[in-house]
């Protein structure tokens, strides 16, 4: 009692720190009549002055009033819009390295210019990191408006752009990008051969915009960059035709913790029919040899007892297509990992694609916590503030809106079952369309959106499906959501970046009305016709009550449910809000309490009867924080398990990074025979022995076969002093001179070409090896828990253990190969050419595959032009026709930028 008075008199510790931040906000409006007189060019002259002062010792904090009244005024001059006092508070948070919730409508996009464009200032480098490419892109040419203005340059990253493109985008002040295109460009990066390269810059400063999506949604599953192997598919498809003989008996399902396992039943079922059909070896299932054959069937059981068809995939032109289960988007090229996808092409009957093997791989949360400075905004970050400051050490500031918020958040209506929920949702949706009041209904997966659509269709209600198979028209669909009685199914929050506003988005009809109207006296009277046409039916939308949000369902997650309210009520418009829940949702069934429920709904409940009860909304909410905090743990368990996999990553990329910027690497290779020849003596020659308990015949094998030398060790024996010491001598003396006259007969710069390129590909296959048998261990090691000992620490001693065998195998490999081989360099060999990566973004504990793309492949059907800002061109300069190069992958002749299989070679 005490406590709530105490708050209600002073406020809680947000509004104390947002009131704080009150006279920042007076110091930047002093400065605005003085930078209002300013000219355009003298406007423009600001950044130079700000650079100046920076070099002159002035810190960043210093300029913050006077270069944050700079922004809004060139915000005013080229997009006619002017920063509310409270988006200034919300610069000063991303500024701060903090996370600035603020809600939907409020300005997130123009609110980050005003840190970005601070931060920019130093020329190290910003990255304004978006959800998707189409955010990306529009953020760019939007925002960079203000920014070309003032001087600054701005690029933009997107898939299957050329590394010179890339390299150019990452050199800019500012760079717009996705989160994964930014972590698949590092881990390219550390795969290069040299310097020249390497697109990124080192890190500086990031605003991660819709951060909850990005930093903790998609952080449960780590970016990985793979290739491919060997082709498996008649195992795959045998294997699948077992499976789909069992039957529920024969196996566990447990959808809360999202595995299956075989019952003891369905395994003796599963041994007699792979013995039958020649897939395993003898007659027990778990001998050693049939390990393959085991993963295999456990992958064909997840793929067809787990993975449903329009959920969690589709097939489209023969290919199993991944839906995302947070937005609901088709995502083209990407896979499941391990071969679950193999597993699910094979369920489905379609082309079975080879499986990959991992080269490099980083979760989000060891990439972003790279950059020195890191702040990010979104309309809902409060229920995660606990993880954001363990796992990022980043504060979640609640930015004040600019009109307090009149929208309406009903209670749960609660209902005994989906088609008496789905009866009463279509009722209500007709009742508000009737009326004229726009309806923008969530649902949490394509098949609900399309059952929905079906009682739709049968009460004759004219509405649209937003969901992964419309996904390319998502932005033109939501940005008209707010129009007199329209209504709007979407899956998740597909579509976010665009807001919905009242009476309809003149920018995108516009776009969709006027596109092939020339410039001129007739388009302007059209655009003001539309203008005028806007705001009147704004005004009947407002009277009708303002956007209705329809729940079909709560989420496992509380910030998805608010993302959808918080799409109502934009500056201060009047809306509703309200979910419709039934014993049938997931959330219910799996998580709620059961025979609470199923009590208070089977005995109180007549058919279509319909609860409204506050406390059972609360107990709701609860069963939503416990998969919360499941989901947390699972996120930390793969940050503690990838913390191990960052250091020895560092190391490895730190190495790699020594090697490609020294003048000459002939020191470490030196190190490296040293230290092989004494750990080759010392395996035959223990410290501490008898010459006659030597091993003398594997050491001369050892020393034939690494050193490429023949050596007269039984004379070496026969003396009466000798000692491992003496061995290890004669032997470094014996490599020395044979390499030294190997050297004589090449040109030295080209010799020290030959030792990086073998000292770089040695790192890369031992560590794309190392990679696997982590990924192994970590799959087993939980098993150790069942001797009562920790999973996490047992995995960290292991690890290191294989990473101190690494080392060691990387130096004897290095060393063999530069004493063995035998050079004959006319001129200096050409850094290798990186193969075609698969990137992809895997849960590994559920299999989701959350995001990714091919780096050159099918992603590069849904970008058929050129980078951003390049049309490509339809002849050579000459007029002559565009010619194929001798590699499809070689760059187009057109100069596109893009590779010539995804530019003028694509229909050949």
């Amino acid at each position: 009692m005490f406590a709530a008075l105490a708050k209600s008199i002073f406020g809680n510790s947000n509004d104390r720190y947002v009131k704080s931040l009150g006279k920042y906000v007076d110091a930047i409006n002093a400065f605005e009549p003085t930078i209002s007189a300013m000219t355009d060019d003298e406007l423009r002259g600001q950044t130079e002055v700000f650079r100046a002062r920076l070099d002159s010792g002035v810190k960043l904090d210093d300029l913050l009033p006077e270069a944050f009244a700079t922004v809004r005024e060139a915000a005013k001059r080229t997009l006619g819009q002017r920063h509310y006092d409270v988006q200034m508070i919300g610069g000063i948070a991303l500024h701060r390295g903090e996370i600035a919730e603020m809600r939907t409508g409020e300005g997130k996009t123009l609110v980050a210019t005003l840190a970005t464009y601070l931060n920019a200032l130093p020329g190290t480098g910003v990255h304004v990191v978006t959800v998707n490419d189409y955010l990306a892109r529009r953020d760019a040419d939007w925002m960079g408006q203000i920014y070309r203005f003032l001087g600054l340059t701005v690029g933009v990253i997107v898939p299957n752009l050329s590394d010179e493109h890339r390299r150019a985008a990452y050199a800019c002040d500012i760079t717009y990008a996705t989160n994964n295109e930014l972590g698949f460009d590092y881990l390219r990066d550390n795969m290069k051969y040299s310097r020249e390269q390497m697109v990124q810059r080192p890190f500086a400063y990031a605003i991660v915009d819709e951060v909850d999506s990005i930093l903790i949604d998609e952080a449960r599953t780590p970016l990985i960059i793979s290739g491919p192997t060997d082709d498996k598919s008649d195992l795959y498809i045998g294997v699948d035709a077992i499976v789909k003989q069992f039957v529920k008996e024969d196996y566990e399902l447990d959808e809360k913790q999202k595995s299956v396992v075989l019952t003891e039943e369905g395994t003796e079922k599963a041994e007699r029919m792979l013995e039958a059909a020649g897939l395993i070896e003898g007659q027990n299932l778990y001998d050693i040899a049939n390990t393959q054959t085991v993963h295999h069937l456990n992958q064909a059981l997840k793929a067809n007892v787990m993975f449903k068809r329009d959920i969690d995939y589709i097939v489209k032109e023969g290919k199993v297509v991944i839906i995302d289960e947070f937005t609901g988007r088709m995502m083209d090229g990407r896979r499941w990992s391990d071969g679950l996808h193999q597993a699910v092409e094979a369920k489905e009957g379609v082309q079975i694609e080879p499986e990959n093997q991992t080269l490099a791989s980083i979760t989000f949360q060891n990439y972003f916590r790279m950059y020195p400075k890191l702040s990010g905004m979104t309309g809902t970050a409060l229920t995660e503030a606990p993880e954001f400051y363990d796992i990022y050490k980043m504060n979640v500031v609640s930015i004040p809106t600019n009109v307090p918020v009149q929208r309406i958040d009903e209670d749960d209506e609660f209902y005994k079952n989906i088609t008496d929920k789905f009866a009463a949702i279509a009722k209500e949706i007709k009742k508000r369309q009737e009326m004229g009041q726009p309806v923008l209904v969530g649902t949490v997966s394509i098949e609900k959106s399309e059952m929905l659509s079906e009682f739709l269709q049968q009460e004759g209600i004219r509405h649209e499906v937003l969901n992964a198979r419309f996904h390319e028209s998502e932005a033109h669909i939501v940005a008209q959501a707010g129009r007199m009685g329209a209504v709007t199914i979407a899956t998740n929050m597909a579509g976010r970046g665009t807001d919905i506003k009242l009476g309809g988005n003149l920018d995108f009809r516009i776009e969709d009305e006027l596109k092939d109207m020339a410039d001129g006296p007739e388009r302007d009277a059209k655009i003001k016709e539309f203008a005028d046409e806007i705001e009147a039916e704004r005004q009947r939308v407002l009277a009708a009550g303002g956007l209705f949000v329809l729940g079909t369902e709560r989420h496992e997650s509380r910030r998805i449910d608010n993302q959808l309210r918080g799409r109502s009520g934009r500056q201060g418009d009047p809306g509703l809000s309200r979910f419709y829940l039934s014993l049938d949702d997931d959330l219910l069934r799996i998580f709620g309490p059961e025979t609470m429920f199923s009590r208070l709904m089977n005995k109180n409940l007549e058919d279509g009867e319909a609860i409204v009860s506050p406390w059972i909304s609360k107990a709701i909410e609860t069963a939503q924080k416990k998969v919360e905090a499941r989901n947390y743990d699972i996120r930390k368990q793969v940050v503690e398990f990838d913390d191990v996999m960052n250091d020895q990553r560092k190391v490895i990329y730190e190495q790699r990074a020594d090697i490609m910027d020294s003048d000459h690497v002939s020191d470490v290779v030196e190190d490296f025979r040293i230290e092989t020849i004494a750990s080759l003596v010392a395996a035959s020659c223990p410290p501490g022995t008898y010459p006659e308990q030597w091993d003398v015949e594997r050491l001369r094998t050892d020393m034939r076969e690494v050193m490429g030398l023949d050596l007269p060790i039984e004379e070496w024996m026969a003396e009466e002093a000798v000692e491992p010491e003496l061995i290890v001598e004669r032997v470094e003396a014996r490599s020395s001179e044979m390499m030294a006259e190997k050297i004589a007969s090449l040109d030295p710069q080209q010799w020290i070409q030959f030792e990086k390129q073998v000292l770089i590909q040695n790192l890369d296959n031992h560590w794309k090896e190392h990679l696997s048998t982590l990924d192994a261990l970590r799959q087993v090691i939980y098993l150790r828990s069942y001797a009562q000992k920790k999973p996490i620490d047992e995995y960290k001693q292991e690890a290191f253990m294989l990473f101190e065998r690494l080392l060691v195998a990387i130096r004897e490999d290095v060393t063999r190969t530069l004493m063995r081989t035998q050079v004959q360099v006319e001129q200096a060999p050409p850094p290798p050419v990186l193969p075609e990566f698969i990137t992809h973004h895997i849960d590994p504990l559920s299999g989701d595959d959350d995001t990714a793309d091919l780096d050159a492949g099918a992603m590069a059907r849904m970008f058929d032009t050129a980078p951003p800002g390049q049309a490509i061109p339809a002849t050579m300069p000459d007029g002559s026709p565009i010619p194929e190069p001798e590699s499809r992958n070689a760059p187009c002749p057109c100069g596109s930028g893009l590779k010539y299989k995804h530019c003028h070679g694509q229909s050949a």
